[in-house]
């Protein structure tokens, strides 16, 4: 049977030149000089730390960060910005934005349900943080791409695993 695997995932590589271009431009600008502004990526743990001298330079290299990451193609929905700073040694304060990775279990049910309304020939199930819809044939697999396309546009949906 017929199958696709409908799935969230940031692209890795766009977030890091986005980091990097606020790094230099960090680097660069006058009202930033001699103080602690900074801005790094933890891949591993899949999380952006951004440190300042106060609440307000955080909110400078915030937009500085977010206007690199839409240059770069990079949705800001997947990055979820924790509530509150830390505080770390001295004045300096940290604010740490994690990625979000794969659908989460709310989303996938809206998916879910969303097929099941558009009365087409396609079955879809939730497997972990990915939704697999399966169906008879090809085509009706092509048609629910199109619905899911148009009903979350505002998601950045990837569509893998295409199986015959």
């Amino acid at each position: 049977m017929p199958s696709f695997d409908t799935k969230l995932e940031p692209n890795m590589v766009n977030i890091g030149h986005g980091v990097d271009n606020s790094k230099k431009e960090i680097a660069t600008r006058f009202d930033f000089k001699g103080t602690s502004a900074s801005v790094e990526l933890k891949e591993k743990e899949k999380e952006i730390h951004a440190i300042g001298d106060s609440d307000f330079q955080i909110e400078q290299i915030e937009a500085v960060l977010y206007g690199k990451l839409t240059k770069q193609g990079v949705v800001i929905g997947f990055l979820d910005k924790q509530d509150k700073l830390e505080k770390l040694g001295g004045d300096k304060v940290r604010q740490v934005y994690k990625i979000r990775n794969g659908i989460e279990a709310d989303l996938a049910k809206k998916i879910v349900a969303a097929v099941k309304e558009s009365k087409l020939k396609v079955q879809a199930s939730i497997q972990g943080d990915v939704v697999r819809i399966t169906g008879k044939n090809r085509d009706d697999l092509q048609v629910a791409i199109a619905m899911l396309k148009k009903e979350f546009a505002d998601k950045p949906f990837e569509y893998t695993n295409f199986r015959d």
